[in-house]
């Protein structure tokens, strides 16, 4: 199936009921069709082709979802782009994909014209809050670009919106997603129908979505995690609620209570903030389930949910950009084995290597490697990191993904997330997990946040380094911090250094940014 298919199904069963809530506006699945529609009409008109790439530039918002569905009736590749990246980034992101169209704020594109960076690709830019006739004005430097306005194209007047031609069958692209990997350097994911259909249809089959289901995202959509809120809502043909971010918890959870949402996705610091609310003065009778993605949560954040909100089911995941979605821990599990990140999901399979390539029994660390249809195609024009990640499988003339991440693996098949490959601290001849330290801190009450690094030592290569964020009122010493690690973990594993921050930084994803922390290391 084409991921179009999700919204015109959708939109062919229930035309009026309500797809998208967004600051104040409610549109329904007809609406969306019909705006996507005649923006796809838009973008062939202007010269989008199939397989092009358009980049849309936005935050959450009913335009957001709008456009990618837009660019995919169009038979073009999305390439969804933080709102908050910066023009050098979203400039790179544009040359490097060459595309054809790009979909922002009037803002965004003044920006890239005054550093000269719109894009030598582009055909069209669509404006979402400002004429072209206003635009040109403040850039005559656009050029041969068509600039269009996303309002006027899909709010004119009479008529049906017409059909765009859709040329593209399941294996063609229709996402490319920058990641910034290991080395930072961005990297296009690339994603096709099938491969975002295929992880769309498992992650509703085991969250058992419905259209009766109103699932509240705060995530940008400009990564997976958030992407699939949107996707797998549209599938299900229920409803989704769009909040820019999480950035004001008590209106966030206003909206969860007044729209009566049944499903919401949060990552380890909005969990963080949760356990830190009293959330008994909202009234979330309505709330289905949690899921949890981006990076495992605290043992200490599983228990303090539970405890809270007994009546929501809460699923704990585990994912990468390459396919999305591998794992989930079931709810009934929750209790049982609370560091494990479940099983395969449905329609998939994996299992874990050593360092030759060859699988290791229960216990044992290893790379996890995942097969199935959702993963993706390849990065954009880098065949080495390719080949690195897409390796050939156990079946002949197939590929597989190495995921780079080191897990073990139970007797009953259940997956423990160890580390990223290169997060592994190597002091004095022992490997420290991380994730293991770091879920011995969180024990600790007084603590909102922690992180675990290498930090570099000459005698012992490197030595454990824990920097740790306090709840606001809280008092722990490095003394009494490092007394508790003792108490619990062999001794190369407790901190060598414990330094206290006012807060740690985060990845936009909500993933603590360990990346900026050795960076500072490094300067400081």
């Amino acid at each position: 199936m084409l991921i179009t298919g999700f919204l015109e199904q959708s939109a062919a069963r229930s035309p009026d009921k309500v797809a998208v809530v967004a600051g104040g506006r409610r549109c329904t699945y007809a609406e969306i069709d019909r705006a996507a529609s005649r923006l796809g009409c838009a973008l062939q008109a202007a010269g989008v082709n199939r397989g092009d790439r358009v980049a849309i530039h936005l935050d959450n918002s009913v335009e957001a979802v709008v456009s990618i569905f837009a660019v995919l009736k169009a038979s073009a590749v999305f390439v969804p782009v933080g709102s908050y990246t910066q023009p050098a980034r979203l400039a790179y992101v544009l040359n490097d994909c060459r595309a054809s169209a790009l979909i922002a704020t009037a803002k965004t594109a003044v920006t890239l014209c005054d550093s000269a960076a719109l894009g030598a690709h582009l055909r069209v830019v669509v404006l979402t809050d400002a004429g072209p006739d206003r635009f040109r004005k403040r850039c005559p430097s656009a050029g041969a670009c068509e600039v269009r306005s996303y309002r006027e194209i899909v709010d004119r007047a009479g008529g049906e919106p017409g059909t765009p031609r859709q040329q593209n069958i399941d294996i063609d692209l229709a996402a490319l997603i920058y990641t910034s990997g290991s080395t930072g350097r961005p990297k296009g994911v690339m994603l096709t129908h099938l491969n975002m259909a295929t992880a769309a249809t498992s992650i509703v089959a085991y969250l058992g979505n419905t259209a009766d289901d109103v699932i509240l995202n705060a995530l940008p959509m400009s990564f997976g995690y958030g992407l699939y809120q949107a996707l797998t809502a549209f599938k299900a043909g229920a409803t989704l609620v769009i909040e820019r971010s999480f950035a004001f918890p008590h209106a966030v959870l206003t909206t969860l209570e007044r729209e009566k949402a049944s499903g919401f996705p949060l990552v380890p610091a909005i969990a963080s903030t949760l356990v830190g609310m009293n959330l008994a003065r909202y009234d979330l009778s309505h709330l289905r389930y949690i899921t949890s993605a981006a990076a495992p949560l605290p043992c200490e954040h599983i228990a303090q949910l539970r405890a809270a909100l007994p009546h929501v089911e809460l699923f704990s995941m585990y994912g990468l950009t390459e396919c999305q979605r591998v794992s989930y821990l079931a709810p009934d599990q929750i209790d049982v084995r609370p560091q494990s990140v479940g099983k395969g999901m449905p329609n998939e399979e994996v299992y874990i290597v050593d360092t030759d390539g060859r699988r290791v029994g229960p216990g044992i660390v290893g790379e996890l490697v995942v097969r199935g249809a959702h993963v993706m195609k390849g990065y954009w024009e880098l065949p080495v990191e390719t080949a690195r990640r897409l390796r050939p499988g156990p079946v002949p003339n197939e590929s597989v993904l190495y995921t780079g991440d080191l897990f073990r693996m139970d007797e009953d098949g259940y997956l423990y997330f160890v580390a990223r490959s290169d997060d592994i601290i190597r002091t004095g001849g022992e490997k420290v997990s991380p994730r293991e330290v770091e879920s011995v801190v969180y024990e600790l009450e007084q603590v909102e946040e922690a992180a675990v690094i290498g930090f570099p030592d000459e005698a012992m290569g490197e030595i454990v380094k824990a920097i740790v964020a306090l709840r606001p009122g809280a008092t722990l010493t490095a003394i009494e911090l490092r007394r508790h690690c003792a108490r619990r973990l062999e001794p190369s594993m407790v901190p060598a250094v414990v330094e206290f921050i006012a807060a740690l930084p985060h990845t936009p994803s909500g993933k603590i940014n360990k990346r900026a922390l050795r960076v500072q290391e490094t300067e400081g």
